[in-house]
Parts: structure tokens; sequence; C-alpha cells
């Protein structure tokens, strides 16, 4: 599995590359705050939303500390998705958040 470091994903957003973030945590912890722009989809739900992602697009997966983003990855390579894990997960994350 591919993982990338908070510091290289907020290195990448803020030299304006564009980035497909799916943040896998549960609603309440979204609400109290996800990366901007990153779309929202539980990792229970992961299986059943998986045709909402595109194939041809890499993904980087992110939950509060890379485990659940981590099982997530796992799911989405099996089934063909080019997905990258981000370590640390929100715990890491020092950038800004909506």
């Amino acid at each position: 599995m591919k993982t990338i470091t908070a510091k290289e994903v907020e290195k990448l957003l803020r030299e304006g590359k564009p980035l497909n973030i799916v943040d896998v945590r549960e609603a309440d912890e979204v609400a109290a705050g996800k990366i901007p722009g990153a779309m929202h989809i539980p990792l229970g739900l992961i299986e059943f939303r998986m045709d909402e992602l595109d194939k041809n697009k890499e993904y980087i997966l992110v939950c509060r500390s890379g485990g659940r983003s981590g099982r997530a990855a796992e799911l989405l390579e099996k089934h063909g998705y080019c997905v990258v894990n981000m370590t640390g997960g929100m715990l890491a994350w020092e950038g800004p958040v909506e």
C-alpha cells in the first residue's frame, strides 16, 4: 500500500496540486473539521459507495490516525482503485480545516 504523510499532503495543497481526498471517519469526527475539499465517505459505507470514485484517479484516504484509512485502501485496491493512505491521519494534520 502506498502511503503519504500529512506534511506531504499539506505541501501539495499549498502548491495548488489538485488532490482527491476521501475522509473515511464518522460524521461526528468530520464535523469537527476535515481537510478542505475532502469528500466524506465513512469507512462502513466505502464498499457501497465506491462507484462514486473514478478508477482513473488517485485518491488519498484519511481517517483519525491512519488505521481505518488503511483498511479502506486495502478494500479499494482489491477493486482496482489507485489509493494512497495518509499516515498519521488527522492527528498528524497541521494544515487548515473546514
